[in-house]
């Protein structure tokens, strides 16, 4: 999920309802969309989500998609399981991990949840 739609390619506009969050607020779904760099899409059908501050990654979704992630004390490792080219590496703050996908996406950073007692 994103709040960012000038980050996206291939965006579908259409509402599709709402997510919630932990605290219970919610936020619409605008549309949904891809992230990637040139012709090749790294993360599919993520969702552009009204007022959301920061971006955030499934990683059931990820894994359902076909991508092995590691979590390691320090960083988490997004890769590729049909070319095992590692896509992303992220860092860990606390109990989140970070990933700066600048190297897809200019001015865009994604954070994962590993405790389900973290602020997200």
């Amino acid at each position: 999920m994103t709040g960012e739609a000038s980050q996206l390619i291939n965006l579908k506009w259409k509402p599709a309802g709402f997510v919630t969050y932990r605290d219970n607020n919610r936020g619409r779904i605008l549309g949904v969309s891809d992230i990637g760099s040139g012709n090749k899409v790294i993360i599919k059908d993520v969702f552009l989500v009204e007022g959301l501050k920061h971006s955030l990654l499934s990683i059931s979704q990820l894994c359902d998609r076909g991508y092995k992630i590691t979590f390691e004390p320090e960083q988490c490792i997004i890769v590729d399981s049909d070319s095992t080219e590692t896509v992303l590496v992220g860092k860990r703050v606390s109990n989140v991990y970070m990933l700066n996908v600048s190297s897809i996406i200019p001015s865009m950073n994604c954070l994962i949840s590993r405790d389900d007692e973290s602020w997200l």
